[in-house]
């Protein structure tokens, strides 16, 4: 396996793996490979310096960094966003399907919640017509 650091012709920069450098020229060739911000097709593989192992101490420093700070517009979007919902709404855990059922018929006063649910009881919701939505990030779990 093989990292390669790419970049579209919009200028969006991301890393894949690849099985070898062929397997990338292939899917690439098919059109397989998309930039995974704009979905552009046009996209080459970037300039990549070489990992070398920094001593013990920086490398703890930089991981602390970078696992701290978002990378990019995109992680920062995401990060605003995940902290708007859990601002503005109540952790239920995994009683969100009963909660938000129960809310949908009217048996509990409507309010904002997020929380998980199993696959089947989201998809059932979904078919109910009970209005839901996937969030795009784990919640913090909050102790009750």
């Amino acid at each position: 396996m093989i990292k390669f650091g790419l970049k579209c012709s919009a200028g969006h920069q991301f890393e894949s793996w690849f099985q070898s450098t062929d397997a990338f020229n292939k899917l690439k060739a098919a059109g397989m490979i998309k930039c995974a911000v704009c979905d552009t097709c046009d996209v080459e593989k970037d300039i990549m310096a070489p990992r070398v192992q920094a001593s013990r101490k920086r490398a703890k420093q930089s991981a602390e960094t970078s696992l701290t700070k978002p990378a990019n517009p995109a992680e920062q979007a995401m990060q605003d966003l995940k902290k708007h919902v859990e601002d503005n709404s109540e952790y239920v855990g995994m009683s969100f399907a009963s909660q938000a059922r129960d809310m949908h018929d009217g048996l509990t006063p409507a309010r904002a919640i997020h929380g998980e649910a199993k696959p089947d009881e989201a998809r059932k919701l979904i078919e109910d017509g009970v209005p839901v939505a996937p969030l795009p990030f784990v919640p913090n779990r909050k102790a009750n």
